[in-house]
């Protein structure tokens, strides 16, 4: 421990030590994931990230460039491309393998795939200027989850956690619901970083049980495991005694708790069952298309209610580097229904005021890149420099198109922003500044943005 963390430490030491005794004195829980007071006034409780990893096309989804047609298959030639180091051989223009609408009230435009999509386009705001700094998925993952390119740091729904604490002491605050296979960079995209480990995100699987022995083994009743947890406790408290700073052993002695209470709630959290038939199909819950990503929102909506501070969902398989039409197709097909189901349930339950959806992806697609003869086989390269992702919920400009790129799709021009702008405009939908919410790590104080954003406040209502 070097000088300054040392009288740091003392300083907050008996500061926190003081208070919380006064907390005790009060009967209030003083716990690291007790609910906390937004620090600005917010509706919002909770969010809902949807992640498309693999970076899907802003120009194939919600950003249409009629301009392609004109180019497509044409030769695409600039001096010092950003992208040619990373194919070979020459590169196209190509046009869209989709068409466009134009939906809501805004007009905002999708692709034509997104047959349900449109019915709630009022409630979305889409934005066209996020830019990001990395064309490798690793790192870009780790920019759009952490807001850090080299993994290691929290990621944003532990910094929630950290500003807000849970809602419910009985489930985690803050989950994942990934693929079968984990996305680049693995749990590092959920990671809680530099902050105390009761901040991570928790990963449920995607197949079969989403958490498994969730059941008590027979023969024991509740309590003869209460008096068994109850032993390991004072165990691990006279070891972890012996061995202060090891915030990791404090976490995985509370990780016991959650799990006993866990097994009171959480199998009614992740049964689907007791929803009616009308609820299962809004998600497309029982479609072969649909299914999969169905059960994932409808499982986000049934944690929410029930407290869960963070969820966030996975679609995997969106690096269209060939065959586009067909890959991105299938993709949408696929998340079309449950998102608008999502959006539709919250509405009518009356939690979309207090609830943030956010879908993004790691970056956007280029213009070019296309397969010469047959437009069947032809893809696109990453793009950081464009993306497109979309807002809905508590304290969003729904019906709102913020931001637009160039006429080709390859850079945004309009209210460009950097990631960490966009990270700030979020942590400001919820009540917390930037700025404020910040922990002393390495000799100084960090927060989610790295170095200061600033909001975006075309997004916000």
């Amino acid at each position: 421990m070097s000088r300054r963390e040392f009288f740091y430490g003392l300083g907050a030491g008996i500061g926190a030590a003081a208070f919380s005794s006064l907390l005790a004195g009060e009967g209030v829980d003083a716990g690291p994931l007790s609910p906390k007071e937004a620090m600005l006034p917010s509706k919002v409780k909770a969010v809902i990230w949807l992640t498309m990893e693999g970076g899907p096309s802003h120009i194939d989804t919600f950003d249409p460039k009629p301009k392609l047609a004109d180019l497509h298959l044409s030769k695409f030639v600039r001096e010092g491309d950003a992208f040619s180091a990373m194919s070979q051989g020459e590169r196209y223009y190509v046009q869209s393998p989709f068409g466009s609408v134009k939906a809501g009230r805004s007009g905002a435009d999708m692709c034509d795939r997104f047959v349900h999509l449109r019915d709630v386009a009022d409630d979305i705001c889409f934005y066209r200027g996020c830019q990001g700094e990395s064309v490798n998925h690793p790192t870009a993952m780790y920019h759009m989850n952490t807001g850090a390119k080299f993994g290691g740091d929290p990621a944003v729904g532990a910094w929630v956690t950290y500003g807000l604490g849970t809602l419910n002491e009985n489930l985690p605050a803050f989950v994942v619901l990934p693929e079968v296979a984990f996305p680049q960079g693995g749990p590092g995209n959920w990671g809680n970083g530099f902050l105390p480990a009761h901040y991570q995100g928790t990963p449920l699987r995607s197949e079969g049980a989403p958490i498994l022995d969730m059941e008590p083994p027979g023969g024991l009743d509740p309590d003869h495991r209460r008096q068994g947890l109850n032993l390991l406790s004072e165990l691990n408290e006279s070891h972890a005694a012996r061995h202060p700073k090891h915030d990791a052993l404090t976490a995985r002695m509370e990780s016991y708790e959650l799990a006993f209470r866990m097994q009171m709630e959480a199998p009614d959290a992740v049964d689907l069952a007791g929803e009616d038939e009308e609820t299962r199909e809004l998600y497309g819950v029982g479609a072969e298309a649909t299914d999969a990503f169905g059960r994932k929102c409808l499982t986000a909506r049934r944690l929410v209610e029930r407290g869960v501070r963070f969820v966030q969902l996975y679609s995997g398989g969106w690096d269209s580097h060939d065959y586009l039409e067909r890959a991105h197709g299938a993709l949408i097909g696929s998340i079309d229904r449950p998102m608008t189901g999502l959006i539709k349930d919250l509405k009518r339950r009356g939690m979309l005021d207090e609830t943030l959806i956010v879908w993004c992806g790691e970056f956007g697609r280029s213009p070019d890149n296309g397969i010469r003869g047959g437009g069947v086989a032809y893809g696109r390269d990453h793009n950081p420099g464009a993306m497109a992702m979309w807002l809905a919920g508590g304290g969003v400009n729904g019906g709102a198109v913020v931001g637009a790129t160039d006429e080709i799709g390859e850079t945004a021009v309009e209210l460009a922003h950097p990631i960490k702008d966009v990270h700030v405009t979020i942590l400001r939908l919820l009540g917390l500044d930037d700025n404020k919410l910040t922990y002393f790590h390495g000799g100084r104080y960090k927060q989610l943005s790295q170095v200061g954003g600033q909001v975006i406040p075309e997004l916000i209502a």
